[in-house]
């Protein structure tokens, strides 16, 4: 890939997860649906793993690791990493295991929802941990709204699977893709 396609690629994709983060940030929270704000970085992350491989996916997941952590009130580094980790693991299983396609992403997407989920829900998880007595949150009473979450969230996977898809092949027409020209001597 010349420097200039390197330098437009990254440039799309970082205007991608910008909007994408605004759209989680500040758009949703808004336009809550019974009180539940929509996951979409994940999705975004699962997606560009899926379509570029684990080298793209894991530093647009560790970047959108990063503006997840900023919006969320979650322990230091914990989308970071995890994000990160996921777009590691999705880049990988698509260049070894799945082909990239529309059912793939969907099914990548919502493994990626209820990792999520089980995340955000860990903190409270633990809290009859530290405080002993005032508060009984158990996974039962959780998991309702985990579920709401990921299904409001995969419903906008849709969406996003245009952009990414639209990234990934733009990453494909790079100068590995068609038949090479051969200088020749006249």
């Amino acid at each position: 890939m010349k420097r200039w396609e390197l330098i437009v690629s990254i440039i799309l994709h970082a205007i991608f997860l910008i909007v994408v983060y605004i759209f989680q940030a500040a758009i949703f929270p808004h336009l809550r649906l019974d009180g539940l704000v929509p996951l979409m970085l994940p999705v975004a992350v699962a997606g560009v793993a899926l379509y570029e491989g684990r080298y793209v996916g894991g530093i647009t997941g560790l970047f959108a690791g990063i503006l997840c952590d900023i919006s969320f009130n979650q322990p230091v580094a914990s989308f970071t990493v995890l994000l990160t980790l996921i777009g590691l693991a999705v880049g990988l299983l698509s260049e070894t295991v799945f082909l990239p396609g529309f059912v793939t992403y969907i099914l990548m997407s919502a493994g990626v929802l209820i990792i999520c989920a089980f995340v955000q829900m860990l903190p409270l998880l633990m809290l009859p941990l530290v405080t002993p007595g005032v508060y009984h949150i158990t996974l039962i009473t959780l998991m309702p709204t985990a579920t709401a979450q990921t299904a409001y969230s995969l419903i906008l996977a849709v969406p996003i699977w245009f952009f990414v898809r639209a990234l990934g092949k733009r990453a494909d027409k790079g100068p590995q893709a068609g038949p090479k020209k051969e200088k020749t001597l006249k």
